[in-house]
């Protein structure tokens, strides 16, 4: 497969977790269709997700938070915020004896329980069956309806309707029920893009029973009786065998020595676990004497004391925290809805205004004036006014366009609001295996005893062991370590492939394994080696023991004496055990006793030894190398207690891999650089990002890739560790004035120095600007994840099934597209070619807030604050509302729309990425000074000149302003009141044109918060142009058009033809915009401390 196939196949595995999607009908997953396009699935089949990958999530996390619940007190514990990890830490079913269990329960292995034992506990416990989720469809419902903006709209066209019937008649107007009618369609389309947006709901529950067994063999009253899993109850005695899947969690009592159970449902692992009686783990999770509900036994047969069933199973607690679904607000949702707030808030105080001018003053003094409907249609109109009722569509439509901007960049957001919450990553904690590296690991180094050598000499040196004057009479160390890098493998080499050169053969397997495969194959046929040994054994390389251990029975003697030592080789018997291991060497160096010389010799690993290999390690790490050490062991058949494919021999292998190890050498592999992650670390540092590496390597190896990569800027010697971390937050000697402020840049800790942190230590970590995490295990890489985010917005990376809690718990989950599914369901963002791409999304995730911005400071001017001052100075100062309520929805709703929807195309402004992160806490979408500029600034200039236009118009067709100021009259004197109408709604034509026009200039004012049009231009730039903006102010100006000159609208609605001077003024006014934002701009740049900066939007 190549590469372009590679990673159309990486994009097929990803699924559109798009809850808030604006294409509903679009999903990414697994899918066996035509590679060469992305599936388009129904929204149905788009909700329906494998349990096999989201149920795994949860399991890890949970399992995790056990191990975490360990090294707290019961205080601590008690205060947990994970119910399900809390009580699963309490379960003793695992730890207790058999005859204790079964005494708890009140059963019997031979008997069972009785049949009213049965009932009492049915009655007790309940349907062995998960709880189906909660029916929220009401609720859900309501919500689209009532989200936002959508009550205002709602009960202010319930108000307009009134207002034209009853309390309109005799003479109810036409215009009213026009604004009802549109008040009430704006509701409903509101409602329409809060359904586009939300998608969430169970998706995993609807998949659950299909997955638990129907039917059990159960013994009961002394008799055996196939029963409805559901009607298990704990106490229950089930009889197990090969192919049965678990009704319920249960206890092994009694199980066979080949008993096998794949757990893979809930751990996303395909390597089926043995069975035991006995407890193997304190984690309830891991432990081997525990069978979980929902799992499969492969092989063997036992017998099981049910403990748990429904929602008390691990596969019932897990499910329902699955289905769960998040209550936690994002950024993007905490900013609408504090910009919600302060709308509302102001909308509500101004209307308060309204009622009390009206009913303290105008009712008894100008009772002509405003009648009841009048004042409910005023009322209504100052809602209207400050409702941007377009935000909703703009909203969704930036972060649409933004998500298919970075989809392009082969980034892909499964969520919409993902995507803004990028540009407020404070931190980005990275993988380093496939994400800053190439993951195209290769042997550089071995060291046998004391020598060290490359792979070139090795395979030189091996050769010269192979010419006739020295065959059969020298084993070298290289040969050794040959077989061993070929037999203690996991990976394979694809038959297809295999007459290509080896660096260009495919391998299936891990990248680590592979190299070692590359390495092996360079010094002799590994097909060959493997086919001299028949495996016993495997317990598969895990992140928790950093190792794997293969065992092996003789097949063939030909392959012996490349093996072993001579002495050994001669000795070798059939039936006799040669265990093999290979892992991290802090892990393994103290369990060797001898070690192979370089003559393949094997002498006694004595502490001279010690220190040397401890050199070369160090040696190797330092250089940015990983370290791999294979040793071996033989067992005598005499010496193996147990028959090969019982959990007993697997238990006396791993004892066996404890002490008296043979350690044959060491391997260097190295993994290089991605050429592009130097500017990357430098582009996101620049950023304000804080840019942290969290690996499996040593400390020294990280340490070393991590100052290549320039994630560490300074020396070695000036980096600090552990000890530089107080335990507490005591107070030097000296006064507060005396003490210098501490500067902290890098520090590098491995994962046992994370295990005994103090609350205080965690703290001071988080302000370190450099951090290298290494040796961290995947419980740790969560708690990283979970104390970072105390103090900023966290991106994690992973792609392995482990990572998948930390992926979940981060503000963004990011997954490589060539991770596994487990990964790829638990991120929200997907990297389908490099890491480099990050950039990307956090540039256009910075873009999609800034484009916010823009939208709400072009909506306001126009759209609430020139339509809410007719409606003032229509009850304050006794003046006709100059605007109508029905033109004001027309400019909220079609003339600025589309505008505001262009807008979202901008791109990025050319400082994007050298600002700091924003701090979610503090930097508001709608601040202070978003709101005076365009209330103050913006909405006073666009206001004035609006009224200015319309009374001028009146003025110069005989209706002075000065009978209308305080006039609190629909009939001036001397003035016909046909004439005076049909004036009225020319000059609220006349406003509403010249709204609209100096929208046009206020667009492109507000394309950028601090660069000029001149380097900021809308065209002739690719790198700056919009050319949207154009087809939006076209648009604009139709609608008016049509609004104003259709006659149907001008009998209903009393629009009417403009004036063509009218089209032009406005340009002048809309030019003087310009001009002043440009000043301000020019003012921001050159004084960025100074006070018009201060208060820049």
């Amino acid at each position: 497969m190549d590469e372009p196939d590679l990673k159309q196949a990486a994009a097929e595995r990803i699924r559109w977790d798009d809850e808030e999607a604006a294409r509903p009908t679009r999903a990414l997953r697994r899918t066996h269709s035509n590679a060469s396009s992305m599936s388009i699935r129904s929204v149905r089949s788009r909700r329906e997700v494998n349990p096999a990958i989201a149920l795994p999530i949860q399991y890890r996390t949970v399992s995790f938070a056990i191990e975490e619940s360990k090294s707290k007190d019961v205080a601590e514990l008690a205060k947990a915020k994970d119910t399900a990890a809390k009580e699963l830490s309490t379960l003793e079913w695992h730890t207790i004896s058999t005859e204790e269990a079964l005494r708890r329960l009140s059963s019997s292995i031979t008997t069972g329980l009785s049949p009213d034992q049965v009932a009492r506990k049915f009655k007790e416990f309940g349907r062995n069956a998960p709880t189906p989720p909660k029916s929220n469809t009401v609720q859900k419902y309501l919500g689209y309806l009532f989200k936002g903006f959508g009550p205002v709209l709602l009960v202010g066209s319930i108000l307009v309707f009134v207002s034209w019937k009853p309390l309109g008649e005799p003479n109810p107007a036409i215009a009213n029920l026009a604004l009802a009618i549109v008040l009430l369609a704006v509701f409903f389309i509101q409602a329409a893009f809060n359904m586009w947006q939300d998608w969430s709901s169970s998706r995993v529950m609807k998949s659950i029973k299909n997955m638990l067994p129907e039917d059990s063999l159960v013994i009961r009253d002394g008799k055996q009786a196939s029963l409805p899993a559901s009607e298990l109850v704990p106490g229950d005695i089930i009889s197990m065998k090969a192919g049965n899947k678990l009704p319920a969690d249960v206890r092994f009592l009694q199980i066979s020595g080949d008993a096998r159970f794949d757990r893979s449902i809930l751990t996303g692992e395909s390597v089926p676990l043995a069975g035991t009686v006995d407890c193997t783990d304190a984690n309830y999770l891991e432990t081997k004497n525990i069978g979980l509900q929902g799992t499969h036994c492969t092989s063997g047969s036992g017998i099981g004391l049910v403990v748990a069933t429904g929602d008390r199973t691990v596969f019932g607690r897990i499910a329902n925290l699955t289905n769960e679904p998040k209550t936690k607000l994002t950024t993007l949702e905490r900013e609408v809805l504090y910009f919600v707030i302060i709308i509302c808030s102001i909308m509500f105080t101004m209307i308060s205004i309204v009622l009390i001018v009206w009913g303290s003053w105008l009712r008894t003094s100008h009772p002509d004036w405003i009648s009841v409907p009048m004042l409910i249609v005023s009322c209504v109109s100052v809602a209207i006014a400050f409702i941007p009722e377009g935000l909703p569509i703009a909203v969704t439509a930036g972060l649409t366009i933004t998500a298919n901007i970075m989809q392009k960049n082969k980034v892909l957001c499964k969520s919409l609001k993902t995507v803004e919450t990028l540009g407020s990553v404070s931190v980005i904690c990275s993988d380093k295996t496939g994400t800053l590296t190439q993951n195209r690991m290769t042997v550089t180094e071995v060291s046998i005893g004391t020598h060290t050598i490359t792979a070139d000499k090795a395979e030189a040196e091996l050769n010269a062991s192979e010419t006739p004057d020295v065959a059969g009479i020298v084993t070298t160390g290289v040969s050794q370590v040959r077989a061993l890098s070929a037999l203690c493998n996991a990976s394979e080499f694809d038959a297809a492939t295999n007459n290509l050169p080896i660096e260009e053969r495919r391998v299936y397997g891990d990248a680590t394994d592979q190299a070692i495969l590359r390495f092996s194959e360079r010094l002799g046929s590994v097909q060959n080696m493997r086919q001299c040994w028949q495996k016993t054994y495997e317990l598969a390389f895990n992140s928790k023991n950093k190792f794997m251990i293969r065992t092996f029975s003789l097949f063939k003697n030909d392959c012996l004496s490349q093996t072993l030592q001579q002495a050994e080789a001669d000795a070798f018997k059939q039936g006799d055990t040669l265990l093999t291991i290979k892992g991290a060497p802090d892990v393994l160096i103290g369990r060797c006793s001898y070690y192979i010389t370089n003559s393949g010799d094997a002498h006694p690993f004595d502490a001279d030894m010690r220190a040397t290999i401890e050199q070369v390690k160090n040696n190797y790490s330092s250089q940015g190398k990983r370290c791999i050490l294979l040793a071996r062991k033989v067992i005598r058949r005499e010496d193996v207690k147990h028959q090969t494919g019982t959990t007993q021999f697997e238990d006396e292998m791993a004892d066996q891999a404890k002490t008296g190890l043979t350690l044959v050498g060491m391997v260097a592999i190295v993994d290089p650089l991605r050429p592009e992650i130097k500017d990357v670390v430098s582009t996101l540092r620049g950023a304000g990002i804080r840019f942290f590496m969290v690996t499996g390597d040593f400390a020294l190896t990280a340490l070393a890739i991590a100052q290549d990569a320039g994630i560490v800027t300074l020396p070695s010697s000036a980096v600090h560790g552990l000890s530089a971390l107080p335990r507490d937050d005591f107070s030097d000697s000296g006064s507060e004035s005396e003490k210098a402020p501490i500067h902290r840049q890098s520090i590098v800790l491995s994962g046992p120095d994370l295990v005994g942190m103090s609350a205080h230590q965690w703290k001071v970590l988080t302000e370190y600007e450099e951090v290298v995490f290494a040796r961290t295990t995947p419980e740790q890489k969560l708690r990283i994840v979970k104390e970072f985010q105390n103090s900023g917005v966290v991106a994690m990376t992973g792609d392995g099934v482990n990572d998948a809690p930390s992926l979940k718990a981060a503000d963004v989950g990011i997954a490589m597209g060539s991770g596994s599914d487990i990964a790829i369901e638990a991120a929200d963002m997907v990297l389908l070619e490099s890491f480099s791409s990050v950039v990307e999304a956090v540039q256009y995730g910075r873009v999609v807030f800034d484009n916010l911005k823009k939208v709400i400071c072009y909506l306001l001017p126009a759209g609430s604050f020139a339509e809410f001052w007719p409606v003032m100075t229509n009850v304050l100062f006794g003046l006709p509302q100059i605007l109508s309520s029905f033109l004001m929805i027309i400019i909220c709703c079609f003339t600025d729309c589309a505008a505001a929807t262009a807008l979202s195309y901008e791109k990025p402004e050319a400082d994007v990425l050298l600002r700091k992160p924003r701090d979610v806490k503090k930097d508001r979408l709608v601040n202070w000074q978003l709101i005076f500029y365009a209330y103050g600034v913006l909405g006073v200039l666009e206001t004035l000149a609006s009224f200015s236009m319309a009374y001028w118009y009146l003025q110069k067709n005989g209706i002075p302003f000065t009978t209308l100021w305080f006039g609190f009259t629909t009939e001036p004197d001397g003035i016909d009141a046909d004439y005076y109408l049909q004036k009225l709604n020319e000059a609220s034509s006349i406003y509403f044109i010249n709204l609209v026009v100096m929208q046009w200039f206020n667009l492109m004012a507000v394309r950028t918060r601090r660069w000029s049009i001149f380097q900021h231009p809308p065209a002739f730039n690719k790198l700056t142009q919009n050319l949207y903006l154009f087809p939006a102010i076209i648009f604009a100006l139709l609608m008016a058009i049509f609004w104003l000159y259709v006659p149907v609208f001008q009998q209903v609605l009393g629009t009417t033809v403009v004036p063509v001077e009218h089209y032009f003024l406005p340009f002048a006014f809309g030019i003087g915009i310009l001009l002043i934002d440009e000043a301000r701009k020019y003012f921001v740049r050159k004084y960025p401390d100074g006070a018009i900066a201060k208060t820049a939007w």
